[in-house]
């Protein structure tokens, strides 16, 4: 394995972007998948429009198509993580009050400044279990630092197991990077790492 590089998704990179998630996220069977990572900067009216066209479209390429949309609109925000050239990882990282329902309620009443949101991450198969999930959050850590933000946040479902399918990360990986758990309710908690 080469190198592993964390890079911003900018406009140059959405090619790569649909080319991960077109034949290397989720092929190993995951139930989150397919996906594109639309939700999360989408409203619930946009969702319920996309899942009505599944029947008609088909559900990969309908959400294929509302992921080039937003991209071209440059809605999608977050990192791909590469080996040499090719895509193996994302993670959907950014300024928390652009997420809608991605971010938990009880979270937003506790807010201690200018945060980054994380709110999902897919490792290929092949790749995880290799510290990908690790290098995303110190990439967002520095970025978020040099860019003024307060803290950095994740919303951990409440396990210490491991699970490929948990798309939020475990909550051990985000203690494991110096974040600490500032509230929880529901089953999820809200991890956060002060800048």
């Amino acid at each position: 394995m080469k190198t592993i590089v964390i890079r911003p998704l900018t406009s140059e990179l959405n090619a790569d972007y649909l080319d991960f998630f077109d034949h290397r996220a989720f092929t190993d069977g995951n139930p989150n998948g397919p996906c594109y990572c639309t939700s999360p900067n989408q409203d619930e009216e946009q969702i319920q429009k996309m899942v009505g066209e599944f029947k008609t479209h088909g559900v990969k390429e309908t959400l294929r198509r509302y992921a080039e949309e937003m991209l071209y609109r440059n809605m999608i925000h977050g990192y791909l993580a590469y080996d040499g050239d090719q895509p193996i990882g994302w993670c959907n990282a950014a300024d928390m009050e652009s997420y809608t329902g991605f971010v938990p309620a009880f979270a937003r009443k506790i807010t201690c400044g200018k945060t980054i949101s994380i709110v999902c991450f897919e490792i290929a198969p092949g790749y995880r279990r290799m510290g990908i999930a690790s290098a995303f959050i110190d990439r967002v850590c520095n970025d978020a630092k040099t860019n003024g933000y307060v803290a950095v946040e994740g919303y951990a479902n409440l396990s210490d197991q491991w699970n490929a399918f948990d798309y939020k990360g475990p909550y051990c990986l985000y203690q494991k990077a110096g974040f600490a758990e500032v509230a929880r309710e529901k089953g999820q908690a809200v991890l956060r790492k002060v800048l």
